[in-house]
């Protein structure tokens, strides 16, 4: 069973960038924003979190639990092309400080402070609406890989008949 966001696990067994995505992926049902962790995208790159809120809208969240992975991610912006809303989630005792830099682009992105239970909002992401087209395809492919999932998840398929992310 995938338990990525560690849904099934115990929040106190949970460290790092697992911990995060519990805390965000709960803020995040609260308001009504639903998310699957690791969604590889068309351009080949992984968001940690991908989500679609109630109006539609596609979130991405990029977790950072360590500075020199947070200073050393120069791949980032290119998840922009792929979401109206951008997020670092940071945990909880993190120094937040580089996201305010504008190598961060503070004006776009939104931050998030998490742990394994909980989240904060910091600041809300900015809103850059993707073109219709961008937006269906992408909603198309998350709808699609959420349901995958699900059926795995329910013992209907095996893990072993997934399609490579690249193909949907």
């Amino acid at each position: 069973m995938d338990d990525s966001l560690g849904l099934l696990t115990m929040p106190d067994d949970l460290t790092g960038a697992q911990a995060v995505a519990r805390g965000v992926a709960r803020m995040f049902q609260r308001h009504d924003i639903m998310v699957l962790p690791e969604v590889s995208l068309r351009n080949r790159r992984r968001a940690d979190l991908m989500g679609i809120d109630a109006k539609g809208q596609i979130v991405i969240v990029e977790i950072k639990v360590a500075r020199s992975d947070l200073l050393g991610d120069a791949k980032w912006i290119e998840y922009l092309d792929y979401c109206d809303r951008f997020y670092w989630a940071l945990p909880v005792g993190f120094d937040a400080s580089p996201v305010e830099g504008a190598d961060f682009l503070p004006e776009r992105t939104g931050l998030i402070i998490a742990d394994a239970y909980d989240a904060e909002m910091v600041r809300p992401a900015a809103t850059k609406a993707l073109a219709p087209a961008r937006r269906k395809t992408e909603t198309m492919r998350l709808a699609r890989r959420a349901m995958q999932r699900a059926a795995i998840f329910g013992g209907w398929l095996s893990p072993d008949s997934m399609f490579p992310e690249s193909r949907s």
